[in-house]
């Protein structure tokens, strides 16, 4: 099975959000947002504010609470918001966290670049 097949998959099973609708949830203490970009794209561009960086690569090592590489915030029960530059690899990643039985997870259409162009703030 191609990407193409998978993220047509995966968009079926997942709920997608639009920017403002996920600006809309900056505030809200019941909202985590996470990064699945690489390092070096966090790096050169920044991201979404108060953001929790899980690299796609080790996004089921780092979601699962009996990995030693596990990041408590991905099981404290908030909302996880995932976003990536355009929103492919935020979809797959929202799709694998469902999977893993998280639940109340979802992705922004159109990733950084469609928040940026928009002119949400960044950091």
């Amino acid at each position: 099975m191609g990407f193409k097949a998978l993220l047509g998959r995966a968009n079926t099973e997942i709920e997608t959000i639009s920017v403002d609708d996920a600006k809309d949830h900056l505030a809200s203490k019941d909202v985590l947002f996470i990064d699945v970009r690489e390092t070096q794209e966090v790096q050169n561009t920044g991201g979404l504010p108060g953001h929790v960086h899980v690299p796609r690569g080790f996004l089921e090592f780092i979601a699962d609470p009996e990995s030693p590489m596990h990041k408590p915030e991905l099981s404290s029960g908030k909302r996880l918001v995932l976003y990536c530059a355009s929103g492919g690899r935020s979809a797959l990643a929202a799709k694998t966290l469902q999977d893993m039985g998280i639940t109340d997870v979802c992705h922004i259409a159109g990733g950084y670049t469609a928040w940026v162009e928009s002119g949400g703030p960044t950091e």
